[in-house]
């Protein structure tokens, strides 16, 4: 039968994907994206809005965030994925299509823009498997855990990194996510944040680097120089051996970060990387800034920062510590806002404030959390209400990289239209009544579809049914578009039949859902 459908569902649908990729936030643990939108170097180059504009759909599989990429109109169609689960080799397959480069084993945003991907209600957790971005721009990750990516031993995935970034990557904005090893290379870790082979305009917020041998890196080699223009603000990275981070070239922002206990060094800048360093907070640590392992020097331009219980080692052909009283060796120009902590308060303000479930808290400059509030601009729904259609199918919209065909369809429109994603396209029969179908090469369980109208053709649609493509039976029948439900069916093709209508029907999507 079907059930009432609240008249804000395509504006809640719509509003809800511009709020997860450009600032209303959602009181987690259903947060979409914090309020003000990315920070740092990540706001230059044309700015980083993620998926803002697109759709926003749910996945619980890798193969499901890899279908959403594959499902789009083109791979520069903005979307938003909302993940939720654990995500993990068993359920990270390769998905095909135009719009999409994908590989199993890795969450792979290749050769694509605009894109966030968002951990919602329980959380989201990468397990073992990394993700991989390469020649995207205008990219998004936030709210979710990465632990454990091997390089070596198994399973193995994304060359060992939490978090991988190289070959002409621009605009990537991270935050509020936990990146998390087990050891160091000979445990078969690699970084937990690596950028290389001309990888700019990023910046990583808010965030948690732990129990790793490497925090990470900018600039694979001493002679990569084409990487830069990072900011690292309000983390917090413990228990990792180096790299928090190692700079080879470029110019960093490192400010209001803690860090505790660093075990053989810390921010390393070489190969004439400049690095201002401001208001951070070391504890417990060794040789926390200068140039080391390398006699390829780079600079630093220091301020406001506490060295508690810090050690530094002697000077060395290969060695050169900043400390133990650091001063600066460059100057180092910021082209954006910020406001600094004290580093005084950075230990508290950063360990109430970052990593993922964390409730996108941030700080407001004068060392106390704040949850966003909504930009007044922004018609997202009240931020406290997490779920803004409760009449909405739960979990992933099966139709995305799923398959269509249907009757006869107007001029200009498409089959592949109900189930891109994209609410601007749509398929209309070739007269006042026709059908459309979703097809999947296996048998799908589904029980829930949803039926969403293109702007300016609500109510078009009158009566109709809705059929076992594979056997023609009806599943159930009724009048006007929105959410329908039917008994849990297994089936490799559903027909959404339109048998009446008033003027000319205009399906955007049609998504399917097992509910």
């Amino acid at each position: 039968m079907r059930r009432p459908v609240a008249l804000r569902l395509s504006a809640a649908v719509a509003t809800l994907a511009l709020a997860a990729a450009t600032g209303a936030v959602l009181t987690m643990p259903e947060a979409s994206a914090a309020t003000g939108g990315a920070t740092g170097y990540a706001t230059q180059n044309g700015g980083t809005t993620g998926g803002a504009g697109g759709a926003t759909v749910r996945a619980t599989t890798g193969t499901a965030i890899h279908a959403a990429l594959c499902g789009r109109a083109s791979s520069s169609t903005p979307i938003t994925i909302e993940v939720e689960g654990t995500i993990n080799h068993a359920n990270t397959t390769k998905v095909s299509g135009d719009s999409c480069n994908t590989a199993a084993g890795v969450i792979e945003l290749k050769q694509i823009s605009n894109v966030t991907i968002v951990g919602v209600g329980n959380g989201a957790v990468f397990d073992q498997l990394g993700i991989h971005i390469r020649e995207s721009s205008n990219i998004i990750i936030q709210n979710v855990t990465v632990r454990n990516v091997k390089k070596s031993g198994s399973p193995t995935s994304n060359g060992g990194d939490a978090i991988g970034m190289e070959s002409n990557v621009r605009n990537v904005w991270v935050d509020h996510s936990s990146l998390e090893a087990s050891g160091g290379e000979s445990d078969g870790f690699d970084g937990l944040f690596d950028m290389k082979a001309n990888t700019q305009y990023v910046t990583l917020s808010y965030s948690t680097l732990r129990n790793s041998g490497r925090g990470g890196l900018i600039g694979s080699s001493e002679t990569e120089l084409s990487n830069g223009f990072v900011t690292f603000h309000h983390n917090l990275y413990e228990n990792v051996d180096s790299r928090t981070p190692l700079l080879r070239g470029g110019i960093s922002h490192i400010y209001n970060n803690y860090y505790v206990k660093l075990n053989k060094s810390g921010i390393n800048s070489r190969a004439g990387a400049r690095a201002k360093v401001d208001n951070n907070y070391f504890k417990d640590s060794k040789d926390v800034l200068g140039t080391f392992y390398t006699d390829a020097a780079g600079y630093w331009q220091v301020s406001g920062n506490t060295y508690d219980n810090v050690t530094w080692s002697a000077p060395s052909s290969e060695n050169n510590p900043a400390g133990p009283d650091p001063q600066s060796n460059t100057t180092v120009s910021i082209p954006y806002a910020y406001s600094l902590d004290g580093a005084a308060c950075v230990p508290d303000i950063v360990t109430q404030t970052a990593g993922a479930n964390k409730g996108l808290k941030v700080s407001d400059g004068n060392c106390s959390p704040q949850t966003p509030t909504p930009d007044p601009t922004d018609p997202t729904p009240d931020p406290t209400d997490p779920t803004p259609d409760p009449t909405r199918p739960s979990g992933t919209n099966l139709s995305i990289g799923a398959g269509a065909d249907g009757s006869g369809k107007a001029a200009g429109t498409s089959f592949g239209n109900v189930r891109d994603g994209d609410m601007s396209t749509y398929w209309s029969p070739a007269g006042s009544t026709g059908s459309v179908s979703v097809k999947w090469t296996s048998a799908t369980a589904v029980s829930a579809i949803s039926i969403r109208e293109a702007s300016g053709a609500e109510g078009a649609i009158g009566s109709w049914r809705v059929v076992n493509g594979d056997t023609g039976t009806v599943l159930t029948s009724g009048s006007g578009a929105g959410v329908i439900t039917f008994p849990r069916t297994s089936l490799r093709k559903i027909t959404f039949e339109i048998t009446g209508s008033t003027g000319t029907p205009k399906i955007a999507e049609y998504e399917t859902y097992a509910e």
